[in-house]
């Protein structure tokens, strides 16, 4: 078992006062956590660990060690009868983990990690999210304080007080749930008052309409005049698209080494999940607009992340980003309207038209162009586009009531 002591740590400060520290001492291997005192080495009884009556506050503070040496003791017999393997370290971070114990400390860490990870997407949308509840909150809270109660009433507050939608309203409980996870997880909340799951806070996505566009839209798309800017966005799109609906962070992303033997080799950025795909003709009359560029082998097909530090995933998820709103933005503004397309031509469209245009795709196969990890999620993903069966079926009702 762990040891843990309360003793002077050997390094004084200006005044000559030494810091009171806990020590953790497991497999020969020690942690300590400082207690936030300082004593005169005189005033110290390390024998029995506790401060002498010379001290003025000697009772306060003996009061205050036998609690931490409590606290400290309890949180090790805990984790050495959860786990067959524990380290000093890991008893420390129990005990005091690396931020404060309340929301605020922990969601500040948990936005923290999510930068150091090179999560650029979820860092900016949760980092409103979590400025939302806070000022929900008013004031600092414990993790115990967020009940089921509370969930529901920030839910209903985001929806009505702050004129977002249900979707966006789901989002900030997810967001909540995610910062409850990390806390458990830093060793600063116990698991008991994890407030989601059964007999519990259900979390439940409204569901929302995906619509591609249609094989009139697409040729249109395809066929109509652009120059400059509009017809490079429309080259992207027609890329994502030819490629089974590939998102737009994996086209900026093709090289040129990616096109071996008329076909694509690539590794999906989201889930690392890789592959390979025919190269259409239409794709490889696209790609030859963009040949000229080519400096090297392995050179970046489009110019919208050369130049950019790959080594540092967060500046490069942010690129990506910025990019792509670009983009977006003269899909929208510019090509849309040039092809007579009246929805909301994005990127992320090019995968829902494809979708659209898949239906009669056999789903494992689909499984595979898209890279979904599981079957079902290729399913769930399909069925939002797949209406042949429903019209059939609501065409044979009515057909036996009107004859």
């Amino acid at each position: 078992m762990a040891s843990v002591k309360i003793t002077l740590r050997q390094k004084p400060n200006k005044e000559g006062q030494f810091p009171l520290i806990l020590r953790i001492t497991k497999h020969r291997k020690t942690s300590i956590i400082y207690l936030g005192y300082y004593l005169k080495e005189e005033d110290w009884d390390e024998e029995k660990q506790r401060v002498k009556k010379s001290h003025p506050n000697s009772a306060r503070l003996n009061n205050f060690l036998l609690k931490k040496l409590a606290e400290a003791n309890e949180h090790t017999l805990e984790l050495e009868t959860q786990k067959n393997h524990v380290t000093s370290v890991s008893v420390r971070q129990r005990i005091k983990p690396s931020a404060g114990s309340t929301f605020n400390a922990q969601a500040d860490l948990y936005l923290q990690r999510l930068k150091e990870a090179g999560k650029y997407n979820q860092y900016t949308s949760d980092k409103p999210r979590i400025k939302h509840f806070k000022e929900f909150l008013k004031e600092d809270a414990a993790f115990s304080d967020i009940t089921v109660s509370v969930l529901e009433r920030f839910q209903a507050h985001v929806k009505n007080k702050l004129k977002l939608s249900e979707r966006s309203a789901v989002n900030h409980i997810v967001m909540v749930r995610s910062v409850f996870s990390h806390a458990i997880k830093e060793g600063a909340v116990d698991a008991k008052f994890y407030p989601f799951g059964k007999g519990k806070m259900k979390i439940k996505f409204p569901e929302s309409s995906k619509i591609g566009l249609n094989a009139e839209e697409i040729r249109r798309l395809e066929t109509v005049a652009l120059e400059g800017q509009a017809h490079h966005a429309r080259n992207l799109w027609m890329i994502s698209y030819l490629f089974a609906g590939m998102r737009v962070s994996d086209v900026f992303r093709l090289r040129w080494s990616n096109f071996q033997n008329g076909r694509l080799h690539y590794e999906m950025g989201k889930n690392n999940k890789s592959g390979s795909l025919k190269i259409p003709e239409k794709a490889l009359r696209i790609l030859e607009q963009y040949k000229a560029s080519q400096t090297e082998k392995d050179d970046l097909v489009f110019p919208e992340l050369k130049g950019t530090d790959f080594s540092n995933m967060f500046i490069t998820k942010r690129t990506i980003a910025f990019k792509t709103s670009s983009v977006d933005k003269c899909l929208r503004t510019q090509v849309a309207p040039a092809a007579g397309i009246d929805k909301k031509l994005t990127m992320h469209l090019a995968r829902h038209s494809f979708a659209q245009q898949a239906t009669d795709v056999p789903i494992q196969i689909l499984q595979k162009l898209y890279r979904h990890s599981s079957v079902i999620t290729t399913m769930q993903y399909q069925s939002n586009f797949t209406t042949q069966q429903t019209d059939e079926a609501l065409d044979k009702v009515l057909g036996s009531t009107t004859d």
